[in-house]
């Protein structure tokens, strides 16, 4: 049996289902219940300076909001 052969039936049989067994965990995760605030968070950032515009260092006005 030839190489080509080999990864030609390992990429029919076993990386198929690697491969749906990945998507079914990827959808599982971004549709978790713990996931809510995460989403909500990234709908949301684009109207977080809305009042007045951002800083222009974001480490330093982090620190200060955690303060």
């Amino acid at each position: 049996m030839d190489t080509y052969s080999l990864l030609r039936g390992f990429a029919d049989s076993w990386m198929l289902i690697v491969m749906t067994l990945f998507f079914v965990g990827v959808v599982f995760w971004a549709w978790r219940p713990r996931s809510r605030k995460d989403h909500d968070e990234a709908a949301s950032a684009i109207f977080r300076h809305e009042t007045k515009p951002a800083d222009d260092d974001p480490v330093s006005s982090s620190e200060e909001a955690r303060k």
